[in-house]
This record gives structure tokens, C-alpha cells and sequence, in this order.
């Protein structure tokens, strides 16, 4: 992986403008807003910096990171990220990424976003969100994407991202992202089976699998999917150790075969937080996760509410 370490903070008019300069505001997302047409022209600028032919990714990702600017805007009432996304002409991804959204109605009115003129991904250093997660954990697996590391400032304070430029979302972030009723467990996984018919790997028997088996190595961190509360915990001669959240709208979802519990009976958790590890625990072949999802008493097939699973079956 190629990084190019930028020391100062993003100015006005380049990724090397002085630090501490103060981003360039833009009033309305019209023509009729001079540092509106300003950002348009620097995002015409760095499309053609991006998209220049015979150049190396080294070479790319150094023009296109000189090319880069990032401006302030203020949200107003009846704005979302659809439409900001369009009026700017940069990737939802790009603008979720960097200004942290977990999710597409994370903008808030009155409260300052920003826009770059370059389309990427913005890989934060200390991620704390599920989609963040998410990003870091493919974005490492994956290897060799060439990247530079950028220091922005944000309310008074300054935070470290990767940028990739060029990059979006993949399928499953992008799921992740519009549908925030639930969240992947884990942040990096194998499935090893899927929800439906089966057939046991202990007993050999056919079996309605509930849930799905999520293989990541032992210790791995487990996310509570959704907001909720411990409505169960403990041993399980099946479920080894496992946890069960209740949600609001009647949803409950299971997580089994832990190594370590870390919640208390109607401990009140939020969607990300850290409630467990895996493990092996009861009837299990190997370390992985056994997640379910339930709503008003019957199981429901997670990949259909978290998106295609199927890239990383190990089926």
C-alpha cells in the first residue's frame, strides 16, 4: 500500500495549504453562491485529475490529492444526503465516509458537513461505528490500494483518515449503510452456513438452521446489531454461551456460541457496542458467531435484512 504522509490540515484551496486554515464556506448548494461555483470548478478539476489516462496509481493518487479541496456546509431543513450528494457531484460514499455517518439519516440541519471535491473513501484511523468498522477491516483485507493519509480539521479538532480516491462503497457497506435497522455483528467474517435447511454438523440430522454461522477467529470482538436490552444470557447445552438483545417493533436477535460474555441482564446497549467475543462454546465445530434475528416470535433470514452474505461464504 502506497501512502503519501500530508502533515497539514486540508485549506482552501489545496491538500498543501497552510494548517489550521479554515475551510471555505459554502452558503447554498446554487450558482448563485460564489464558493458554490468554486467547489464545482475544483470538483471538475480533480475528476479530470482522477480520471487522467497513462499514469500510474502512484502518480494518480499524487495529482489527485493535490487537486483536493474541502469545503463547509451547512445543512438547511428539507436537505438529505441524496440530494447534497447530487447537487455536489460526489458519491454518497465519499460524503458518508468522511463525515462519519453511519447511516443516510445521520444529517442533521444546522450542524456543519463537509465536502470534498474528490470522490474516495475515507478510511477513518480510530473507527467507531459499525459501517467504520466495516470499511477499515475490507479495506485491509483487501491490500495494495493505494491511499494517502490526510489530517482534516472537524469542529475544533483535527482527525486522521486514509483516502482512497476513487473508491466506494462495496455491496454490503452500501446496504449497511441505507438499511439502519440492523447491523453485521462482526466486523470481518466467513460464512460458513447460511439461514434455511441443513443439515447438523453434530448430530447429522436435518435441521432448520435459525440463523447463520459467522467463522471469525476466537477472541474476535461481537457488536450488538441493533439498540437494545439483555433480555437473556448464560449457558446454553447448544448455544454455549450466548446473549439475547429485544428491540424495539418486537425484534430480538441471538448471538451464540460465545467466549466471553460482556453485558448484565437489562443492560441497555447501543447499536456498535462491544457485548461479547467468540468462541466455541456447546455444540459447535470451530470458532465462529451463531447470529439469529426474530421478530414476533418467528426467526427471519438475516442476509435478507443485512444484504448479500453470499461473497463471503465458505460454502
Amino acid at each position: 500500500m502506497v501512502f503519501f504522509f500530508l502533515a497539514t490540515v486540508i485549506g482552501v484551496h489545496s491538500a498543501a495549504a497552510q494548517a489550521l486554515s479554515p475551510l471555505p464556506v459554502i452558503s447554498r448548494l446554487d450558482n448563485r453562491d460564489a464558493m458554490f461555483r468554486q467547489y464545482m470548478q475544483d470538483v471538475e478539476a480533480a475528476r479530470r485529475a482522477l480520471f487522467a489516462p497513462r499514469q500510474t496509481p502512484a502518480a494518480m493518487t499524487e495529482r489527485v490529492v493535490a487537486a483536493l479541496t474541502i469545503f463547509a456546509y451547512t445543512p438547511r431543513e428539507g436537505d438529505d444526503l441524496f440530494r447534497i450528494a447530487a447537487r455536489s457531484n460526489i458519491p454518497i460514499a465519499t460524503l458518508a465516509s468522511l463525515n462519519r455517518f453511519s447511516g443516510h439519516e445521520d444529517i442533521v440541519p444546522g450542524r456543519v458537513m463537509l465536502l470534498p471535491s474528490v470522490p474516495g473513501i475515507f478510511v477513518s484511523e480510530a473507527p467507531s461505528s459499525g459501517l467504520e468498522r466495516l470499511i477499515s477491516a475490507a479495506r485491509a483485507e483487501a491490500g495494495g490500494e493505494q491511499g494517502v493519509v490526510l489530517s482534516i480539521p472537524r469542529e475544533g479538532r483535527t482527525e486522521r483518515f486514509l483516502f482512497i480516491p476513487g473508491d466506494d462503497f462495496t455491496p454490503t457497506e452500501r446496504v449497511f449503510f441505507l438499511n439502519r435497522g440492523f447491523q453485521f455483528p462482526l466486523a470481518n467474517f466467513r460464512v460458513t452456513s447460511l439461514y434455511g435447511p441443513r443439515i447438523n454438523p453434530i448430530t447429522g440430522n436435518h435441521t432448520m438452521h435459525r440463523g447463520v454461522d459467522l467463522a471469525a477467529p476466537e477472541g474476535t470482538l461481537v457488536y450488538a446489531a441493533r439498540s437494545g436490552t439483555v433480555l437473556r444470557q448464560g449457558y446454553d447445552r447448544v448455544m454455549g454461551n450466548y446473549i439475547v438483545l429485544g428491540h424495539d417493533n418486537n425484534w430480538v436477535s441471538l448471538y451464540g456460541h460465545l467466549s466471553e460474555i460482556g453485558t448484565v441482564l437489562r443492560q441497555e446497549v447501543q447499536s456498535g457496542t462491544i457485548i461479547g467475543r467468540v468462541g466455541s462454546t456447546g455444540q459447535s465445530t470451530g470458532p465462529h458467531l451463531h447470529f439469529e434475528i426474530w421478530r414476533d416470535g418467528q426467526t427471519r433470514d438475516p442476509a435478507r435484512l443485512l444484504g448479500d452474505f453470499g461473497r463471503n461464504t465458505g460454502q
